[in-house]
């Protein structure tokens, strides 16, 4: 008998499919994004899972890690791409699956151009596929749609309580040697655009401690021993960071942490010319037949 999923993988795969299938159906315009964010993390918890990361609701040009600040007043606009992107752990065993909506129906290809792409990539994946030849098949069929694919940004492994594991699954040709084997996990997640590629903007709401094992003073070092108890070495939101107490400054504290490297940021990535950006994404165990999805319902 062949390799096959940890009852834990398939449970958490179960648990996001569910709340992201849920959460796409509140996208609508003028919705709240922080109320979407609150929204799915608290089905993940509800439905017996955690949140591996922060929920990511990434609008147009807006390709990743957008997550809603404590205060955030943004809503879904009335047309454009909303990229969904959900998080789910059980016992460490990570679920990371994304949807792109086109609110108005005026970017249908851009969708098309990213699922089809993942179709493919998927279909390819076995013991032994080289991972760039499954950047390669991405970039072909996100042409196919005039489009380009996001080199800056790609897929990757994923192993217990590690998001990015080491192995990258590009979305574009490279020249790597590196294989899929039985037993690995990935996600994978092509991105398309019209622009030219992403950079990074000045704001960032997701973190992640760094494991440096550095002593700080007063109320930095209280923070910095309960977001390592807390979050170990996944990912979390700013406006997960409560205090009981408004005296105490919050974004000042993580300014400490992250000056002192304990903690690292995740900036909000932004396509260069303000071109939309669309994303799809399953995770996937590679067994010896091929590829199970893991993040979808059946």
């Amino acid at each position: 008998m062949g390799l096959a999923p940890l009852p834990a993988q398939l449970q958490a795969g179960k648990i996001a499919s569910r709340v992201l299938k849920e959460t796409v159906d509140q996208v609508k315009p003028r919705a709240g994004i922080l109320n979407l964010c609150r929204l799915a993390e608290k089905k993940i918890i509800e439905y017996g899972g955690r949140p591996a990361f922060p929920c990511n609701i990434c609008v147009d040009n807006i390709a990743a890690h957008y997550t809603s600040p404590r205060d955030d007043h943004s809503v879904i606009p009335d047309c454009g791409l909303v990229k969904v992107d959900i998080g789910v752990h059980v016992d460490g065993y990570i679920i990371d699956t994304a949807r792109t909506i086109d609110i108005d129906g005026t970017l249908e290809g851009f969708v098309s151009a990213t699922d089809d792409a993942l179709g493919e990539a998927i279909s390819m994946i076995a013991p032994g596929t080289p991972l760039s030849e499954v950047g390669d098949r991405i970039e072909r069929v996100i042409k196919t749609y005039g489009l380009r694919p996001v080199k800056e940004l790609t897929g990757h492994s994923i192993s217990r309580y590690t998001l990015h594991a080491g192995k990258t699954v590009p979305n574009h040709r490279t020249h790597g040697s590196t294989q899929a084997e039985a037993g690995d996990c990935y996600a994978i997640e092509p991105y398309a655009t019209s622009g030219s590629g992403i950079s990074e903007t000045k704001n960032a709401f997701i973190f992640s401690n760094t494991g440096l094992d550095k002593t700080l003073e007063g109320m930095a070092e209280k923070l910095r021993l309960h977001l390592r108890e807390k979050y170990g070495s996944l990912p979390f939101a700013s406006r997960w960071v409560q205090t009981g107490t408004k005296e105490i400054d919050v974004s000042g504290l993580l300014r400490v942490l992250l000056r002192n490297r304990v903690i690292r940021a995740y900036p909000v990535l932004a396509e260069k010319k303000g071109r939309p950006v669309a994303q799809s994404e399953h995770t996937i165990f590679v067994s010896e037949k091929g590829a199970v999805v893991l993040s979808q319902s059946n």
